[in-house]
C-alpha cells in the first residue's frame, strides 16, 4: 500500500502536469524569475550541507514552505536543478573576478577586492554551490562546468601572477595557490555558519589574517 507521503507526491505530480497540458507559463515573468532565485539558493544551502546524494527535491520545497510539484513545476528533477545551481554560481564567480580584475590597483589590491566581493556576495546572495565536485551530472553538463571552471581558475591565476610580476605579490607556484584560495572560500559556505554573529566585515577580517598577512608576526 502507498504512504500518504507517495499519495501525496503523486497527487503533486499530476497537479503539475495538468498545469503544463493547460499551457499554464513555466518560469516565465518577474515573479516567476524570482521564484527560480529562491528555489536555486535554498538548493545550493541545502546540497552544500547534506551533498547531492542526501539532498531531496522535498526537502528543498520544505524548506521554502512549498509543495513539491512547484519544484517539478520550474525543474524536472534534481540533476536539472543542481546544474542550473551550478551555473548560476560560476556566473556569479565569473562576474566577480572580471570586476575584481578592472579594479583600479596592483595584483594583491585585485585579490583582496576580489575576495572582500565575494564574501559580501555569498553575505547578501547566499553561498555558491561548490564546483569542485559535479559527478553526478550529465555527460554534456559535467563538460560544461569543467570547462567553465577551469578557465575561471586561469582567470584568478592569470590575476595572481600579474601581481608577482609588479612585485606586490611574492613569489609563489600559482596553480596551488589559486586552489587553496578557492577551497577556503567555497568550502566557508560548510564552516561559517557555525560562527554565531557572524559578518561579512569579520570573516573579511580573519580571512585578511589568516591569507593576507600570515599568522606569524612580523614583529
Amino acid at each position: 500500500m502507498d504512504s500518504p507521503r507517495h499519495d501525496r507526491i503523486a497527487e503533486d505530480l499530476k497537479i503539475a502536469s495538468s498545469e503544463i497540458a493547460e499551457g499554464k507559463p513555466r518560469a516565465r515573468g518577474r515573479k516567476s524569475a524570482k521564484k527560480r532565485d529562491s528555489i536555486i539558493r535554498a538548493a545550493i544551502e541545502i546540497i552544500n550541507a547534506k551533498s547531492f546524494a542526501l539532498a531531496t527535491m522535498s526537502d528543498i520545497a520544505a524548506s521554502l514552505d512549498l509543495r513539491d510539484a512547484t519544484l517539478y513545476y520550474y525543474f524536472p528533477n534534481k540533476q536539472a536543478l543542481v546544474y542550473e545551481c551550478h551555473v548560476r554560481s560560476l556566473e556569479r564567480f565569473e562576474r566577480l573576478i572580471r570586476e575584481s580584475d578592472a579594479f583600479e590597483g596592483d595584483g594583491i589590491a585585485k585579490i583582496r577586492h576580489f575576495v572582500a566581493a565575494l564574501v559580501e556576495d555569498s553575505y547578501v546572495n547566499g553561498p555558491q554551490l561548490y564546483f569542485g565536485d559535479y559527478s553526478y551530472l550529465e555527460p554534456m553538463q559535467r563538460e560544461t562546468i569543467a570547462t567553465w571552471a577551469e578557465r575561471l581558475r586561469a582567470m584568478l591565476e592569470g590575476v595572481i601572477i600579474r601581481g608577482i610580476d609588479d612585485g606586490s605579490i611574492v613569489a609563489c607556484e600559482t596553480t596551488l595557490v589559486v586552489q587553496l584560495l578557492l577551497g577556503m572560500l567555497i568550502w566557508l559556505a560548510k564552516w561559517a555558519p557555525d560562527v554565531k554573529g557572524l559578518t561579512a566585515a569579520r570573516l573579511m577580517a580573519a580571512i585578511e589574517a589568516f591569507g593576507f598577512h600570515g599568522l606569524e608576526s612580523r614583529v
